[in-house]
């Protein structure tokens, strides 16, 4: 008999675990809302610190009192709308219909995408998509060169805009070209998901990538001691949860309902003094969300509004009495 046992530590709800295609995140899905608003933003891993908040959780044994909490803090530099997309919804998902670029592009974008000169005139662009598009997106570029980690070239990506079509892309002209702040997306006491690449690890064996026990050192397993025992049986085919070698980390990963402690426009307040390990001084509006983030420092990270939000959730303002800069 066994004398004890423990669970794999690898989950097997993420196969095939392949490196992700690339290291910016890419969200595959949008909530439905009713406001018209962007539904996402995004910023870069400082790093992480702890704080002391009122706990405002009446279902909490500890509601009213201060508590310990560990936080992440994102520098969120200001959005530039650089253009803005319609789609139209088809039996085979959403077609593009057309998109409109800003006649003002950032300094470096063109090392990121070519935009064509002919996607330049607004009014043609909304005529041709007023009445068939079902849904809007902004095309957003990051500004990775006001912060301090030494990076020129942007991220551009898409941003969804909830409420209705015809509303949506009032608002998406009337920012094309404009700066959007994180603080006119999300507000202090929010949820969000978090969605970015995890840290890469590499190439690992079944010890370190699914927590196979490693077998006793002795003469009957000189072929290895961190090792299955055996694969199982090779005819139809190996089964896919027997662990295996493999890559290990730099996946996409999604985590859902994060809450946003603070939204602030003072880096004074977080900056340590000779600034956070491996990244530096934030010198623009930072985003303090609640416990652990997915990526590497200097990872981009995107926020999107929370897609499986409870309803029993309240978007109070959190009561924050310390924060920790040592």
């Amino acid at each position: 008999m066994v004398k004890d046992s423990k669970p794999r530590r690898g989950s097997m709800a993420y196969y095939p675990r392949a490196r992700a295609r690339s290291i910016v995140a890419r969200v595959r899905r949008w909530p439905k809302v009713n406001e018209v608003k962007p539904l996402g933003f995004a910023g870069y891993k400082v790093g992480m610190l702890h704080v002391f908040i009122v706990e405002d959780n009446p279902n909490s044994p500890f509601y009213g009192r201060e508590v310990f909490k560990p936080v992440t803090l994102l520098e969120c530099t200001p959005l530039i709308i650089v253009g803005v997309r319609a789609y139209t919804k088809t039996p085979y998902g959403l077609k593009t219909l057309s998109e409109v670029w800003s006649k003002e592009l950032p300094k470096y974008i063109d090392r990121v995408v070519p935009v064509p000169k002919n996607f330049r005139d607004v009014e043609s662009f909304v005529k041709q998509v007023k009445d068939e598009a079902t849904e809007i997106r902004l095309i957003a570029c990051t500004q990775p060169w006001r912060t301090g980690i030494g990076k020129k070239k942007p991220e551009v990506f898409e941003v969804a805009i909830g409420g209705d079509p015809e509303k949506a892309l009032e608002y998406s002209i009337e920012r094309l070209g404009s700066e959007l702040k994180v603080d006119e997306v999300f507000k202090e006491g929010e949820y969000v998901d978090v969605i970015a690449v995890t840290k890469g690890k590499g190439l690992q064996g079944v010890v370190k990538r699914f927590g196979v026990k490693i077998l006793p050192r002795w003469h009957k397993h000189r072929k290895g001691y961190r090792k299955i025992g055996s694969i199982g049986p090779t005819k139809p085919a190996v089964m896919f949860t027997t662990p295996r070698a493999g890559q290990m980390g730099f996946h996409q990963r999604t985590e859902y309902n994060k809450r946003i402690l603070k939204i602030g426009t003072d880096p004074s307040e977080v900056n340590p003094k000779g600034g956070f390990k491996h990244y530096g001084i934030i010198r623009n509006q930072y985003v303090m969300v609640e416990g652990s983030v997915p990526g590497a420092i200097k990872r981009l990270v995107k926020l999107r509004s929370p897609i499986r939000l409870n309803v029993s959730v309240t978007n109070l303002k959190p009561q924050i009495t310390y924060i920790s800069t040592s």
